[in-house]
């Protein structure tokens, strides 16, 4: 398989301009003009033209040719014929919810295993996990399940911090997870913080960009990972 999943997508640079030497390996060896199609439907306030878009400006440099997914008279065609599928972030719910009604889902993960290219962020990156009840989105709509992709053998938790401000009385991030862990002790979920993204090559994952990740699972301490390779069994 060959991913480039994100924590987030704009920075103070700009929209996917940190992320953007990641993205042009990701896609090194597709010729120009390859086609790509663009999932809109973790956007739930932001319409879905618009988001198109945004994402294909913000790519227009890489010589993809990107066809929002919501626009194909044929969603199946458009998704068999791409080379890339890029996924965006909103909220995870919805979009999961939306590419199950559509008979989307299975479809997405087969042409991955095929070899088609998967750069998501956010929810996108929440959708290639075995479930996505590691999002940090608000249940809006009933997806219907929470099993996700499955392309990953553990989960993410993206926009991951573990900030508390003061006389927040709400529980940190590190202990919501844990309460995913207390009841899911088997599975391991790698929280990505801002700035950070996994790169997916076959079986071999590493964590890139500048920050260090913590990984949970069970009631053990959490392990840290640097930027670098990744071993995460479940």
């Amino acid at each position: 398989m060959n991913l480039l999943l994100l924590s987030n997508s704009s920075s103070d640079a700009g929209y996917l301009v940190h992320a953007m030497a990641d993205i042009r390996e990701l896609i090194e060896s597709l010729p120009q003009g390859a086609p790509a199609v663009f999932v809109p439907y973790a956007g739930v306030t932001r319409n879905w033209d618009d988001y198109t878009a945004l994402v294909a400006s913000a790519l227009a440099d890489t010589g993809l040719d990107i066809q929002g997914l919501h626009l194909a008279q044929d969603p199946v065609a458009a998704l068999e014929g791409a080379a890339v599928i890029i996924v965006g972030g909103g909220n995870t719910f919805n979009l999961l919810g939306q590419l199950r009604r559509q008979g989307l889902l299975e479809v997405v993960a087969r042409r991955v295993r095929e070899g088609a290219a998967y750069l998501g962020w956010s929810a996108g990156s929440n959708l290639t996990c075995p479930t996505i009840c590691t999002t940090n989105d608000m249940p809006i709509t009933d997806p219907q399940g929470f099993d996700a992709l499955g392309l990953l053998s553990f989960q993410i938790n993206p926009h991951y911090t573990n900030a508390h401000p003061p006389g927040h009385r709400g529980e940190t991030r590190a202990q919501r997870l844990a309460e995913f862990c207390t009841l899911n002790p088997s599975m391991p979920v790698l929280g990505l913080p801002e700035g950070a993204a996994l790169r997916v090559r076959g079986h071999k994952v590493a964590l890139v960009g500048p920050h260090d990740a913590p990984l949970f699972k069970g009631h053990e301490e959490p392990r840290m990972f640097r930027p670098g390779p990744v071993e995460i069994s479940a």
